[in-house]
């Protein structure tokens, strides 16, 4: 594992929580949005991580915690993947041939709906060849298939053959709704302990993590509740017994792949607007920019003597992506601020449609919350002179490879 570089919240470098943590100078490249990172990087382990609920009817004397374990408990699904060994094997030096792939990955999922529905991590059924799916505290495991994955939020829908009887549905709440301090449960399968509780409290809002393909998640939630390998794609439930994310990654520290008290789970809002596409058509589109670009301070701008204090200065625009055949220009003079490569000369984005931006993570946002053909306008500052640029933003590719000009 790589070590990571240091992460200084000083005025020219910051730090960006992830599914890879990076830290280099806030750069994010995206094409709508993907993290990237100048060097080294910090891992964190995603997958294979593989009340009061209303106090109604809920035991009296029984905490809010006992009330969501009894209350969603046979909703959430013990996730099992095969996947198979390559065919074809490759030699040791010593001409011997060497075992590699295949194994079985294990994860969480929760039950949304009567028709068999099933909500999980992409990243925890990704190249499966067979799926089984318990639920609840059911000893049946039940066959699945894929109906639909979405890489870039790292999200799967599968579909169970199971009897409606068996199925029980759990509640979506509002992520949007919730705050920094609210209680939250999480119920999963970590390292195969099935039917697993955890609790604890959203630690922090709006963070962004890294899917699978490269590309980042925007308003994710962060908890402190355990998640440890194998509570990937299992609910974030607030206290009234309702989803309001899915679990997905974990910091790690030292040498270890285990909880140490961070953990993100995507939001549930961005989850609600994708499920329908995933279970109709298979895949969802996201809207695409094609530039990386980095986050000016005031001490930044005075460093490298720039005209402006704050906005985003682009350091790269991918070769005939929207934003290259919109006009927007990079920079080409490259400049090294505490081991920091920074490309200098490019447009400065001060504002899209009309307002102000001053972090490479607000432009994240604003693509991601955005579809393909939409039209931005960018105010940019080049060579001293203010001007409008419209960008019609194209479709995102599977993955950042090969999309960076690097």
């Amino acid at each position: 594992m790589p070590k990571p570089k240091r992460s200084l919240r000083t005025p020219f470098l910051s730090a960006l929580l992830g599914g890879v943590i990076v830290a280099a100078f806030g750069w994010i490249a995206i094409a709508a949005g993907w993290i990237q990172s100048e060097g080294g990087t910090t891992t964190t382990i995603a997958a294979p991580l593989a009340a009061p609920v209303s106090d109604n009817g809920g035991d009296e004397g029984s905490n809010v915690v006992n009330q969501i374990y009894k209350a969603d408990g046979d909703g959430v699904a013990f996730i099992e993947a095969e996947v198979s060994a390559p065919e074809e094997q490759t030699l040791s030096p010593f001409g011997e041939p060497e075992s590699e792939g295949g194994g079985t990955a294990t994860g969480s999922g929760f039950v949304i709906d009567e028709e068999g529905h099933v909500l999980t991590n992409d990243h925890v059924v990704e190249g499966a060849d067979k799926i089984r799916v318990t639920l609840g505290a059911s000893d049946t495991a039940h066959s699945a298939e894929v109906v639909g994955t979405d890489p870039a939020t790292d999200l799967a829908v599968l579909e169970v053959d199971a009897t409606p009887e068996q199925l029980h549905p759990l509640k979506l709440g509002s992520s949007d709704a919730m705050e920094v301090g609210d209680p939250v449960v999480a119920i999963g399968n970590p390292f195969g302990l099935d039917r697993t509780v955890t609790s604890g409290i959203v630690s922090a809002l709006q963070r962004q993590i890294q899917a699978p393909n490269g590309f980042s998640i925007s308003n994710v939630i962060q908890t402190d509740a355990a998640i440890n390998p194998g509570n990937s794609g299992g609910p974030l439930i607030n206290a009234e017994g309702e989803v309001i994310g899915i679990n997905s990654q974990i910091q790690t520290g030292g040498s270890g792949n285990g909880n140490v008290g961070i953990g993100f789970a995507i939001p549930i809002d961005t989850v609600r607007s994708e499920i329908d596409q995933l279970i109709s058509d298979g895949e969802v589109e996201h809207a695409y920019l094609g530039i990386s670009g980095g986050t000016i301070t005031e001490q930044m701008a005075k460093a490298l003597n720039l005209p402006l204090k704050e906005g985003v200065i682009v350091q790269e625009v991918v070769k005939d992506g929207p934003s290259d055949k919109a006009g927007i220009e990079a920079g080409d003079t490259s400049a090294t601020i505490e081991g920091v490569e920074v490309k200098l000369g490019g447009d400065i984005i001060t504002e899209v449609d009309g307002k102000k931006v001053t972090e490479m993570e607000e432009i994240v946002e604003i693509v991601n919350e955005a579809e393909p053909g939409d039209q931005l306008e960018l105010t940019i500052l080049r060579d001293g002179e203010t001007r409008k640029v419209t960008v019609k933003l194209g479709e995102r590719p599977d993955s950042v490879e090969g999309q960076s000009s690097e």
